[in-house]
């Protein structure tokens, strides 16, 4: 499959909010409720706070035939070269394809100071988990995230590159 993976622009953020609102269904059916869902996706990618994103993270974003199917979303790098690896979502039907990969090596690629990218992911999140353990992520800590009033069982993950 031919993708394309580029720098976020101002005029995608209707695409990735779709992005993330299919992943977000599909990946956490059954494991979160979907109106805790959908109160997270309002506030975490309304147009508000996907400005500040942009403004602020580094968001790269996989398309295809120019259509956005993926995008990953990492923290700037701080002074002892950590970053966090917020988002790193695809539509269902592109996952297992490459692309996910293709997006963390970007972030890995362009942040050149990084040393360790952490990333907090839902512990019954099969999909994630069995992605970030192929990458080489080691699990470093797990806790409970109070999400909205909803508890979520997190695990706590690091990539040392």
């Amino acid at each position: 499959m031919e993708f394309i993976i580029r720098k976020m622009q101002k005029e995608d953020i209707q695409q990735v909010q779709q992005v993330s609102k299919a992943s977000w269904n599909y990946t956490y059916e059954g494991i979160i409720p979907f109106e805790i869902q959908e109160s997270f996706l309002k506030f975490a990618y309304n147009d508000e706070m996907m400005q500040r994103r942009l403004e602020n993270s580094f968001i790269w974003i996989a398309e295809v035939n120019g259509k956005i199917v993926g995008f990953a979303n990492f923290s700037p790098v701080k002074e002892d070269g950590e970053t966090e690896l917020t988002a790193i979502y695809l539509n269902p039907e592109y996952q297992g394809k490459g692309i996910g990969t293709a997006l963390l090596n970007e972030g890995i690629i362009n942040l050149e100071d990084a040393k360790e990218i952490f990333i907090n992911v839902e512990k019954d999140n099969s999909i994630g988990t069995t992605f970030y353990k192929a990458k080489g992520f080691k699990v470093v800590s797990e806790f409970d995230d109070d999400f909205n009033g909803y508890i979520l069982k997190t695990v706590r993950m690091v990539l040392k590159v």
